[in-house]
């Protein structure tokens, strides 16, 4: 009989083709399969919590499985996994989880941050987006803030993507400095629309530039019109950093 698990893990994206497999190319799903059924000896395939472009990162993943074996009685699986994981992915930990259990569609939010530097620093060159000019962040903050007045996102969502509605609750949302040279975007919502983090942090930044103004940016979200939106900015600032389901999360390695 089958038993269901969640692990939990983080990887830097600029190798990987993002997390959803592709035919002969190297996705962080397929080498999470790969180390799995290495270690566990058995053929496993992951279900993610979600899709992550090309080169986009996250700090807090989950992904779920199935396999015949007894998971709690293992002895340093985690390690285990992780000799075999290349450098840039990591697990962290495995959950019990019952039958019905599914990553991606019991997930009640996600959360991004998208960083911006605003001094040249090689050290963020494949973890932040750089703006070589100041950023007005009060006023990036506060038009962050009228995202959660608002329901439909069709200005933000890819072109052409097939999606049954553009509606998503924002429940969060902020813009801040997170030091002198890094600015950070904040968001939380129930769903998201393909590239609709970037499409709004492009369009931020135009604000911070000022290059578009508190009204603007109101109309462009009423607009439901991609072409009045900012430009895409690119996936290496972009990180996923957590995801809230409707239950806990109890590690393999807790006392029953």
């Amino acid at each position: 009989m089958l038993k269901r698990y969640f692990i939990q893990c983080s990887f830097l994206g600029q190798d990987y083709v993002g997390w959803q497999k592709q035919p002969d190319q190297k996705s962080v799903q397929s080498t999470i399969d790969k180390a799995l059924s290495t270690i566990l000896q058995e053929h496993i395939e992951v279900m993610g919590a979600g899709r992550t472009d090309t080169g986009v990162h996250a700090k807090y993943f989950i992904a779920h499985f199935d396999s015949k074996q007894n998971l709690n009685q293992f002895n340093n699986l985690i390690y285990k996994i992780n000799t075999v994981l290349p450098t840039d992915i990591a697990a962290q930990n495995i959950y019990n989880a019952d039958a019905h259990h599914h990553a991606r569609f019991d997930a009640l939010s996600r959360s991004y941050q998208y960083r911006i530097c605003t001094r040249k620093n090689p050290f963020e060159i494949h973890s932040a987006y750089y703006i070589k000019n100041d950023l007005d962040v009060k006023l990036m903050h506060k038009c962050a803030q009228r995202l959660l007045v608002f329901s439909n996102f069709k200005s933000f969502s890819k072109v052409k993507t097939a999606v049954n509605t553009f509606e998503c609750d924002v429940i969060k949302a902020e813009v801040k400095k997170q030091q002198d040279d890094l600015v950070v975007f904040n968001i939380s919502a129930n769903r998201f629309l393909r590239n609709m983090v970037r499409a709004i942090t492009g369009t931020l930044i135009d604000v911070g530039l000022g290059k578009t103004n508190y009204e603007e940016f109101i109309n462009i979200i009423k607009s439901q019109d991609r072409r009045r939106a900012g430009k895409s900015v690119p996936a290496q600032g972009l990180y996923l950093t957590d995801i809230k389901y409707p239950y806990p999360l109890k590690s393999i390695y807790e006392q029953n």
